[in-house]
């Protein structure tokens, strides 16, 4: 993220309402937003759902563009508009990256597209614009997390259950379902440890899969949301127990097998094209450019097809299938062989996997000089036209192929049988479930090439299995594989989990809280809402009386949310907290302002975490200062990930020089100095204002909603800008410079009876 502005520095201060108007990539969201109660659901389930990288859309999808574009997008699209299909969901959301890059379509551009009537896509703009690879985004998350919340405080409509797919989206999934208190659904698709066994058996080394595809990362995440899901959704048993299993947090999660549907009346039996009412225009169209397309390659354009269609991944094993048909002279004069592997333009610029594959084909078309007998077509549209191909290759009497290394799922098996195409296929993962239930083809061993020829030739030569497989397929599939079933047991397994949210321990509502709040309280604890003990003094001398009110209004008041902003470490505020009547605050503000965690769990703000990082570098910052006699080292307690700490005695020639030496070694850093003995340097992002106008930013508070409360000179940038200040009546003597700023009051009273008396001044409350 860019950096935000400063509260002495905000983006216009002549217009405080927009003041967060710089705040980073803002995009499709109102900073200034009233919000009357969230809106409830009572009429229905509001369903959120992820999928990161972008290239998704509600129509035309671009199947084998890439890597992550596969079978996974069609799902996507699919399983949100079948879900709002059922009367017992409002609205379905799918959450995807905002795209706005001229190599792709400015389809990926646009903010809301809708899916229809109660289903639609979201996109939420993080890591800048340009399209990237998924495995790119990680840093990036964070910040569609906070994105994501700032658009549910726009629309007004906190979700009922939030759902991730692959590890990426169910990071930003379970980071929502954390902050707002729903059910975390996750939907793996490919895992992490299963893809590092793949890879690992190509002759690729650990620390090669870890460069290209961040995977200690992403297997991390996984193992992190396994833990936390409260349903995890795989197609296949076999998906359960063979790759799940690979992970610690296997055996304490709750699945559920619910295989994806398809569109049948897409995918209709190929015999309805020989039906001129059952025919459209289109379909016959499709049919015909697929048929031209297939034809320019072949010498003899009358013999049965064998058919392939996937992304060009070495985990497809395209290489294997052409090796086998190519080694197989009889196979050869039976069948051609098309390959639709994915759309491409130009094969030099495509990513080195997909490259490698392609120029292989392109070789092992020339090794086994398959001219004439084998198709590689370019492009295809996967939603019109895939579905003409497989009923045109069931219609010359051929077969479909999926001879991937594993197959997680295996949509297109289900998608070529619903046509009445006979299938062979890998028996490594999903096809299993799928020829369980269907009996559509034969399984093999992908790695086996006798096997795949054998498989192929006695499909290709046997017409009563032919016809067995063919029928089997199209009613198999009718009967298992729909997505109107898909959702019923869905929803089904989602009403006990919905029932219990209220029981179960880890789901904390601070997140809706904050959403529907109208105003904020932010407050300082050291001799502002208690006074600062002294020595000899206990910790808990605080104003009962002025406490007492304090929480009263805080409990009748449901659109103020409360907050604590401190130079404490979250322990000493924690320790605070027990001995204390402090109310319980929606969120603390720590260490100075380089920490921000929320509710009762203490969530920590990962997104601020990650956005005041920027260019912060501890170990310089104590390498530069470690020849200075003046400064000591505070105990190791109070050091933190983003807080270097001292003690140093009240001169400014020390501060000055401690300045001039960060600065000479060229550290970007910010400096807190308080009550004459302790140095904080801080990030440069990070400060208690700072973290406040995160805060705005990011719960889409407007400034004008947000009062601060302080006392001393520490508070002073927190209180300076477009914010409320309160200055409490027990304020040190150097804040009167402040009694001239237009925002900025100064309470009569002292301690919380001044912060609720600046509280009706701005008319925050009664």
């Amino acid at each position: 993220m860019s950096d935000l502005p400063t509260a002495d520095n905000p983006s216009d201060n002549s217009n405080p309402d927009i003041a967060n108007s710089d705040m980073p990539n803002p995009d499709i969201v109102n900073a200034d937003i009233v919000n009357a109660d969230m809106a409830s659901a009572d009429d229905g389930l509001y369903i959120q759902l992820f999928s990161i990288h972008g290239l998704i859309r509600s129509h035309n999808l671009e199947l084998g563009r890439d890597a992550d574009t596969g079978g996974q997008t069609k799902y996507m699209v699919e399983l949100a508009q079948a879900l709002g299909d059922d009367p017992r969901v409002k609205q379905v959301d799918l959450f995807t990256r905002l795209i706005d890059d001229k190599r792709v379509s400015d389809d990926y551009a646009q903010p809301i597209e809708p899916i229809s009537d109660r289903a639609r896509i979201v996109r939420i703009s993080c890591g800048g614009k340009t399209y990237k690879r998924k495995e790119l985004l990680w840093q990036h998350l964070d910040e569609f997390v906070d994105k994501t919340l700032r658009f549910i405080r726009q629309e007004n409509l906190a979700p009922d259950v939030v759902h991730g797919h692959y590890a990426d989206a169910g990071y930003v999934a379970a980071e929502l379902a954390g902050f707002l208190g729903v059910p975390l659904i996750f939907t793996g698709h490919s895992l992490g440890r299963n893809k590092v066994q793949v890879l690992e058996n190509d002759d690729l080394s650990f620390e090669e899969i870890d460069k290209h595809y961040n995977i200690s990362h992403r297997i991390k995440v996984e193992e992190e949301v396994l833990r936390k899901a409260d349903m995890v959704i795989a197609s296949t048993n076999h998906e359960v127990s063979r790759g799940y299993e690979l992970y610690e947090a296997h055996q304490s999660a709750h699945y559920q097998v619910i295989p994806p549907g398809i569109n049948v009346d897409k995918f209709y039996p190929y015999y309805h094209d020989d039906d001129p009412q059952e025919r459209s225009e289109a379909a016959m169209q499709a049919r015909v450019k697929m048929r031209d397309e297939i034809n320019r390659f072949l010498n003899n354009a009358n013999k049965p097809l064998i058919l392939a269609v996937s992304r060009p991944d070495k985990r497809k094993n395209i290489e294997g299938l052409v090796t086998a048909y190519g080694l197989d002279k009889e196979l050869q004069s039976m069948a051609n062989l098309a390959i639709f592997a994915g759309v491409r333009k130009d094969i030099s610029d495509m990513d080195d996997n997909e490259r490698e594959v392609l120029t292989n084909l392109l070789l092992l078309m020339d090794k086994y000089d398959l001219y004439g007998k084998l198709a590689l077509p370019k492009k295809h549209d996967p939603s019109a036209e895939i579905p003409a191909l497989y009923r045109l290759t069931a219609s010359t009497g051929g077969v479909f192929i999926n001879p991937a290394l594993v197959e997680n799922f295996g949509i297109t098996i289900i998608e070529a049988s619903s046509s009445g195409l006979p299938v062979v296929s890998t028996d490594h993962g999903g096809p299993q479930d799928i020829m369980a239930n269907c009996d559509s083809g034969i399984l093999i061993n992908s790695r086996n090439t006798e096997e795949i020829q054998s498989a192929l030739k006695k499909t290709l030569t046997d017409s009563e299995l032919w016809r067995k497989y063919s029928n089997n397929g199209i009613n198999g599939v009718r009967e298992h594989y729909s997505w109107t079933a898909h959702a019923d047991t869905y929803l089904s397994e989602l009403e006990p989990i919905l029932a219990d949210t209220d029981d179960k321990d880890h789901y904390d509502t601070v997140g809706r809280q904050l959403i529907k709040n109208d105003f904020l309280l932010l407050a300082d604890i050291d001799d502002t809402i208690i006074s600062y003990p002294k020595e000899g003094e206990p910790d808990t001398d605080v104003s009962e009386e002025g406490l007492a009110q304090l929480r009263e209004v805080l409990a009748h008041h449901d659109q103020l949310g409360f907050g604590l902003v401190t130079g404490r470490s979250l322990e000493s505020v924690k320790e605070l907290l027990a001995n204390t009547d402090l109310p319980r605050p929606d969120v603390i503000i720590s260490s100075a302002g380089s920490e921000i965690y929320y509710g009762k769990k203490l969530r920590l703000d990962r997104g601020y975490e990650k956005h005041i990082s920027y260019q912060w570098k501890p170990h310089k910052i104590r390498d530069a200062l470690a020849h200075l006699e003046f400064l000591t080292p505070q105990e190791d307690d109070a050091q933190r990930p983003f807080k270097v700490s001292y003690y140093l005695e009240d001169n400014n020639d020390y501060l000055a020089a401690v300045h001039h030496h960060l600065s000479e070694a060229k550290l970007r850093y910010s400096l807190v100095y308080s009550s004459g003995q302790f140095l904080d340097i801080l990030p440069q992002r990070a400060s208690k204002g700072k973290a406040i106008r995160y805060l705005s930013y990011k719960w889409s508070i407007a400034p004008r909603r947000i009062a601060v409360a302080g006392d001393s000179q520490n508070d002073e940038e927190m209180l300076r800008g477009s914010f409320r200040g309160i200055v409490v009546g027990n304020h040190d003597g150097n804040l009167e410079h402040l009694r001239n700023q237009r925002y900025v009051y100064f309470a009569e009273n002292s301690y919380a009876q001044g912060i609720l008396e600046g509280l009706r001044h701005y008319e925050f409350i009664d």
